[in-house]
């Protein structure tokens, strides 16, 4: 896989992302309405540094991703009631399109591109494994928020082994923990 990289004037979309409210329901769902698979899921991801429109907060999420073809779809379940990117668009039971996201050549960059437009940072967040985005809010224009990676080689990867796993899935196992 390579990556595609956008700058501020040339963005290309890498993901679909979609709010569901059981993640479990939701992969078994989107399986069968689309044939992807399997999904590389992550329960309870290890958040480091969460910052909701500029203060400290907290978030748990669980995260499922699998290939469709060059974008990659990921199912995000939030299993708590902090205020959130998720939560500005839809309450714990509500599902749908929640953002794009995209790999910029540039993080602060494109961040300050879409803030520069009017657009406001909603969330911020640095995993364990050092991986990171910010959440714009995109909704008065796009209908939903516009994620923008922090890229670094471990993100990378895990775009690789999710686009691997898709070419080579047996079948056997829908969900594969990560």
């Amino acid at each position: 896989m390579s990556v595609r990289f956008s700058t501020a004037d040339r963005q290309n979309v890498v993901q679909q992302a979609y709010h569901v409210a059981d993640i479990d329901a939701a992969i078994a769902r989107w399986h069968e309405l689309l044939g992807i698979g399997p999904f590389l899921v992550r329960r309870h991801i290890q958040l480091e540094q969460v910052r909701y429109r500029g203060a400290a907060s907290t978030l748990d999420i669980s995260a499922a991703h699998a290939q469709a073809g060059d974008v990659q779809i990921e199912l995000v379940q939030q299993h708590c009631d902090s205020p959130s990117a998720f939560r500005d668009m839809f309450s714990p039971e509500d599902e749908g399109l929640h953002h794009v996201a995209l790999f910029p050549d540039d993080y602060e960059t494109m961040v300050a591109h879409y803030n520069h437009l009017g657009h406001s940072t909603a969330t911020e967040l640095i995993t364990g494994e050092g991986r990171g985005a910010a959440f714009i809010d995109t909704r008065a224009v796009l209908g939903h928020m516009v994620e923008i990676y922090r890229p670094n080689d471990s993100l990378v990867r895990f775009y690789e082994q999710i686009e691997e796993a898709s070419l080579n899935w047996d079948r056997r196992a829908l969900a594969i923990e990560v």
